[in-house]
């Protein structure tokens, strides 16, 4: 396969409501797609961070540069382009793991589109349905938070996760497990908002029962996170501090983390991310997909990956109209608590070219030969 174009596709589609972290406040999905044509077809991928670096030191127009300036040209000059050669390529740029994932994503589409493989099908994927989580944001008053949580469950999500900050933390899962039971499975995030000082605080947490305590430490402190979970009963899981499957296996070694959330985009793709997932599953660690507030495009290769064995826990992979009255794609629709896997070619689906087309800002060549 050999690289022939790649356009990078700037999009941005506003959020049915404003979607509140302890990093900031998200009204619309501002990002870009980027397309990838070689001699044999084409492939699709989103990038999967934003337009400011606060969720992570990468942020979309950096991405761009990285991408036509240093990871294309050497994806450009491998005489047979393939996913698996181009990580080895590119890995003398250092970091940029978001970028490498998008290219890396875009080219393992082309690819196994030319060869009629559905991703599921490549990665390993052990089921062609999985089991829909959501993510609930930061609100502005209990009564809000629980409506928003019971409206929810009566879309079928099997499981809550709430976003949580100092002071937006006991109170608001009290209140959920207090109006819908013990029985629901329950999990925090708390985007690293927190410090071992607070300890005893994050202790109080434990008596409701919660699945897992997401990344509440600053991100690559690994002792400290191993340091907190010998005083929490609740498993502490990482996300923003994996960036690999051997972080991933020294961050298990310590006890830093007892589940562990992949997202694709963060270790630098879906080759990646099935390593890490390896790593946890030899462990016995439970692992689930974390989402991005992904378009269709991101969503169908997270279904794919979330298909794999050791993925035992629900993740972030909504249906499409949690984030989007109107996606750029078809939707994908909750069905019985679950998703669909996508089972054709590539990552499954493609972009609608109205919808497209209705929320593009720009479009740009980044390479041609």
């Amino acid at each position: 396969m050999r690289l022939e174009h790649v356009e990078i596709v700037h999009v941005a589609i506003p959020l049915v409501t404003p979607f509140r972290t302890s990093f900031g406040t998200m009204t619309t999905k501002d990002t870009f797609l980027l397309r990838v044509v070689t001699d044999t077809g084409e492939g699709w991928s989103e990038f999967a961070a934003d337009p400011e670096p606060l969720y992570c030191s990468e942020f979309v127009a950096g991405a761009e540069i990285v991408l036509r300036d240093f990871l294309l040209p050497r994806a450009a000059a491998l005489p047979r382009l393939t996913a698996a050669r181009l990580a080895p390529a590119v890995a003398g740029v250092k970091g940029h793991l978001l970028a490498k994932a998008t290219l890396e994503t875009a080219v393992l589409d082309a690819e196994l589109r030319t060869y009629g493989i559905p991703l599921a099908t490549y990665l390993g994927a052990v089921r062609d349905r999985v089991p829909a989580g959501v993510s609930v944001g930061i609100k502005d008053s209990l009564p809000a938070l629980l409506d928003d949580v019971e409206r929810y469950l009566a879309e079928g999500y099997v499981r809550i996760k709430l976003k949580i900050e100092p002071g937006w933390d006991v109170e608001p899962v009290r209140a959920v497990r207090e109006r819908f039971g013990e029985a629901l499975p329950l999990q925090v995030d708390a985007n690293t908002a927190y410090t071992l000082a607070d300890a005893e605080h994050l202790r109080r947490l434990d008596d409701f029962g919660l699945l897992l305590i997401e990344e509440p430490l600053a991100e690559d402190n690994l002792y400290a996170h191993a340091r907190l979970q010998q005083r929490l009963t609740t498993p502490v899981c990482l996300d923003e501090s994996l960036h690999d499957a051997a972080g991933t296996a020294s961050a298990i070694a310590m006890d830093a983390c007892r589940v562990v959330n992949v997202k694709p985009a963060r270790v630098g793709g879906y080759l990646e991310a099935r390593r890490v997932h390896d790593v946890a599953r030899a462990h016995g660690l439970p692992v689930w997909c974390g989402g991005m507030l992904e378009t269709g495009i991101g969503r169908a290769p997270n279904l794919a990956l979330a298909a794999l064995p050791g993925f035992t826990l629900p993740g972030d992979t909504s249906a499409s109209d949690r984030y989007f009255a109107e996606d750029i794609t078809e939707p994908f629709v909750l069905q019985d608590g679950h998703l669909p896997v996508p089972s054709t070619p590539g990552i499954g689906i493609e972009p609608l070219p109205d919808a497209l087309r209705r929320f593009t800002r720009a479009r740009r060549d980044l390479w041609r030969r």
